[in-house]
């Protein structure tokens, strides 16, 4: 990446490398006062003297090592000292690591394939199928809809109790053949199509995946809360929930809120309050304070060539936000009882690959231990 000027007299590329939390937090307007500085947030009072000493799984989440055999992952996951896994079984992460259809016709392999993660001491805590069931293109909406039932009956095989996905996003009107995310209410014509959108295809879509999760034994159902999606933070997966049923609750991925201006620590309390935190994805995101303040934040890069007219970008656990922030984060899953796992997903155009899960792995290991005094 080529440097571009000097941010509060340090160089991008210099700043990008040590993580510039604190400094980032401190400066950027709108920051939630839980990430500015470092600072570690009180819990609200109603959950005072409350934390709990479980030591919480740090897993990852399988895409990452898309190159490596199923094999050669496990040893990779393992010798990083990692307790647990998410692994994608179709949608957008893919199946790389799953032969989902392998694993539904024979009993015995499932059986095998489990084994290899618990002979290395490895829990497959979730399965994951984003993807877009709800789409207006009716073979892609069927395939997710398909994708979405195996990673289903597989759980239910495999004994395993949370599949992650993303909600879906329809199309405005019946005609429309691409989805349209739409989150204003005006010109009225917008808050038209929002309401079509959830009562004729969002809510009836759910109500019947979550019937079926629930007659083959899954009642966790984790929305990551992402832009492009109807549910794309707390509010719109709390409507999605109390319409469909205590099926459908949160997978917690920071990264998608720290830019919407959620405090972190507010978010976990809140959904830990609904008992509706039901995974966690473990991803940061570093704010440029210049871009921020010409550009606003709907103004994400995705790889190292957008970085100079970027706001912000997905950064490794400790290289957006301080570590004590990720510390405050840690807690206040602690406190709420959260009973899942920290995975760790890296989307980080710097810290590419398997070295961005170690950076991370590090932070959470270390924070975590602070924690339980070890």
């Amino acid at each position: 990446m080529k440097s571009r000027g000097k941010t509060s007299g340090i160089d991008r590329r210099e700043f990008l490398a040590a993580g510039g939390a604190s400094l980032l937090a401190a400066t950027l307007p709108g920051t939630p006062k839980a990430a500015r500085a470092g600072a570690t947030p009180k819990p609200p009072a109603a959950q005072a003297g409350t934390a709990s000493s479980r030591k919480i799984p740090i897993g990852v989440f399988d895409p990452v090592y898309d190159k490596l055999s199923l094999d050669e992952m496990l040893d990779r996951v393992s010798a990083l000292g990692l307790e647990a896994m998410e692994i994608g079984t179709g949608g957008y992460p893919g199946s790389g690591h799953c032969p989902v259809d392998e694993l539904l016709a024979d009993p015995a392999k499932a059986k095998a394939w489990k084994k290899k993660f618990e002979d290395r001491g490895i829990h497959v805590a979730t399965l994951s199928c984003h993807g877009n069931p709800v789409h207006p293109d009716a073979k892609h909406a069927a395939r997710d809809q398909e994708n979405f039932k195996k990673a289903i009956r597989l759980a239910e095989r495999l004994d395993v109790k949370v599949i992650v996905g993303f909600s879906g996003c329809p199309g405005g009107t019946p005609s429309e053949t691409q989805p349209n995310w739409i989150t204003y209410r005006w010109p009225p014509e917008y808050a038209e199509m929002l309401d079509w959108q959830w009562k004729e295809k969002v809510i009836p879509y759910w109500r019947e995946a979550a019937k079926f999760a629930r007659e083959h034994g899954v009642h966790r159902l984790a929305f990551e809360m992402h832009p492009n999606f109807v549910v794309y933070n707390p509010r719109t997966l709390m409507k999605l929930r109390e319409a469909v049923g205590e099926e459908i609750g949160a997978n917690c991925d920071l990264s998608h809120l720290f830019w919407q201006g959620c405090d972190p620590v507010e978010v976990i309390h809140f959904l830990g309050k609904q008992n509706a935190l039901f995974h966690a994805h473990m991803k940061d995101t570093v704010f440029f304070p210049e871009n921020v303040g010409k550009y606003g934040v709907l103004n994400f890069a995705f790889d190292t060539a957008d970085l100079p007219q970027a706001s912000e970008t997905f950064r490794a656990v400790g290289y957006g936000h301080s570590a004590s922030l990720w510390k405050s984060v840690v807690k206040a899953y602690m406190d709420v009882g959260y009973d899942g796992i920290l995975s760790i997903e890296n989307e980080d155009p710097i810290l590419s690959g398997p070295v961005g899960v170690e950076r991370a792995a590090y932070v959470l290991k270390n924070v975590r231990n602070e924690l339980l005094g070890a």
